[in-house]
């Protein structure tokens, strides 16, 4: 096997939510394989700052700041980039929000903040990109799912729920469009040092916990999902479809 069926040289790549964290560190990579780079989130200043933090290793970016929780925006934003900036090769639906209650507690207006953020736009995006890929009959997505779309911890249940729906989103993407050239997958993150689980880092209990379920006895870096987004984004997944590659460890593998 050829190490070009990874190379990324020409193709451009849009990822949501992508000013930090994992989406950021996605970029990166896609970025370093040869991509070109579209960041996109609703905070113009942090995508600017991402974009300088990219440039400053040597990947050139651009930036589209819509609000992927809204579909016209969204159409809007995804037109805007085919018409100005190139053809969407690959999507990377990233963004996503983690609001813990335990279940009594959760508010309805928290469910559908969280649902919008993690779900709807895995579809509003999804569907806006696709439009474009089916008429050229090909293209990459790839959504983030995670280790919660196959298990629950206490206070997480509507997240976990969330995460469910985009792995089996992933496959329905899959089953439609497919037969158009398209590969749809998945990356299941596990237990990742991110933003988005400062509290957990930053709890001692969790922290043993974490490390002492986990098989690999340590929180990943986000470096570590790139390799993946790289494999699933290349022409090396030409067959692969409809698939979650979890990148967690070892925690789903173990009790």
């Amino acid at each position: 096997m050829s190490i070009q069926l990874f190379d990324l040289t020409g193709r451009l790549a849009l990822v949501t939510g992508s000013s930090q964290g994992i989406g950021y560190s996605l970029a990166l990579g896609l970025g370093k394989a040869g991509a070109r780079v579209v960041l996109n989130g609703r905070d113009a200043e942090k995508l600017a700052d991402a974009q300088a933090r990219l440039a400053d290793q040597g990947v050139a970016a651009e930036v589209a700041a819509f609000d992927v929780t809204d579909h016209i925006a969204v159409q809007r934003g995804v037109d805007e980039i085919e018409a100005n900036t190139g053809a969407i090769d690959i999507l990377v639906n990233n963004a996503g929000i983690q609001r813990r209650a335990p279940l009594e507690d959760y508010s309805v207006e928290t469910w559908h903040e969280l649902m919008r953020t993690n779900l709807d736009s895995v579809f509003y995006v999804g569907q806006a990109v696709a439009r474009h890929m089916i008429a050229r009959k090909r293209g990459k997505i790839i959504n983030i799912a995670s280790l919660q779309s196959e298990a629950a911890r206490y206070s997480i249940a509507p997240y976990t729920a969330s995460k469910g729906a985009v792995k089996n989103l992933t496959k329905g993407m899959c089953t439609d469009w497919a037969r158009h050239g398209l590969q749809i997958n998945a990356i299941g993150p596990g237990y990742f040092a991110t933003p988005l689980n400062q509290a957990l880092i930053e709890n001692p209990e969790f922290d043993a916990w974490l490390k002492n379920r986990t098989p690999a006895g340590r929180w990943g870096n986000v470096e570590e999902l790139q390799g993946a987004c790289i494999f699933l984004a290349s022409e090396a997944a030409s067959f692969v479809n409809g698939q979650v590659l979890y990148v967690d460890g070892g925690v789903l593998a173990t009790l």
